[in-house]
């Protein structure tokens, strides 16, 4: 089975480019399951129901989400229905929709799981690798299963993917936005990276006009991020090729796609 994975969808140029690029890869690399990081797609924050169905026609199997999960708060309105959507996993408190769901693409199961990590992030969260262990224990059994990992710090999510070595088929790095140059298959057979990256507007910071990011981080000024309606994209994945008898990754690889001037 090919996997592909689209990194941090962030606004209208991130969902222009989703679509935009989705049918030159998919038959370029022969995918036969589309994952994407839908947790910025709605104006930079969290993902509403039109937009939830607009990714869906564009081709996208599975959406995961991350810190943002309740920014839109119709989520809890729909979610239940929304049988596509993959909200984190280890939340401390109760809330809809799933946090792990399976699939079934021509005879081949396969699972997404969504986790939050716990390293300089301001949700409290219950440890990802033990909720994971939880439901590996617990639920059904599949030929494919793809985490990701949403999540500050790269040696966290590399330390998960290290204890989760040979359990599962991938565990992939979300929420920098910013693309690591370190995919690779570990011992065991999971397939990692740090960061898939993101997909939105390139000329800025992390998908947000530049000048909006900067009066706060730089200048300590209030000032809300803007994330440009228009401009120039970047399209974020990595390819998984996996075993569908071992559920075993026999090759990651990234795509960086950068929209010329």
């Amino acid at each position: 089975m090919k996997v592909l994975f689209i990194g941090d969808v962030v606004g209208r140029v991130g969902r222009r480019m989703l679509k935009e690029k989705i049918p030159h890869y998919a038959e370029k690399y022969a995918i036969d399951f589309i994952i994407a990081n839908g947790e910025n797609v709605s104006y930079g924050k969290g993902l509403t129901k039109n937009h939830y169905f607009e990714l869906l026609e564009a081709g996208v199997d599975a959406i995961t989400l991350g810190n943002h999960y309740l920014s839109k708060k119709e989520i809890t309105r729909y979610i239940d229905q929304a049988d596509r959507l993959v909200r984190p996993l280890n939340l401390i408190k109760a809330f809809p929709g799933e946090g792990s769901v399976v699939f079934e693409i021509d005879g081949i199961s396969i699972r997404v799981t969504n986790v939050l990590g716990s390293a300089f992030m301001k949700e409290e969260v219950n440890a990802p690798y033990y909720s994971l262990i939880t439901l590996l224990d617990e639920g059904q059994p599949t030929n494919v299963h793809i985490v990701d990992i949403h999540a500050e710090a790269t040696g966290e999510k590399q330390s998960l993917a290290h204890a989760l070595d040979g359990k599962v088929s991938a565990v992939l790095g979300t929420h920098t936005h910013v693309q690591t140059n370190d995919a690779k298959i570990l011992p065991k057979g999971t397939a990692f990276i740090s960061d898939v990256g993101m997909t939105g507007f390139v000329d800025g910071i992390l998908g947000s006009d530049a000048e909006t990011v900067v009066n706060r981080i730089v200048y300590g000024k209030k000032s809300t991020f803007v994330t440009p309606e228009k401009g120039r994209g970047v399209f974020s994945a990595v390819v998984i090729d996996i075993d569908d008898a071992t559920g075993r990754a026999k090759q990651i690889f990234p795509i960086y796609f950068q929209e010329n001037n």
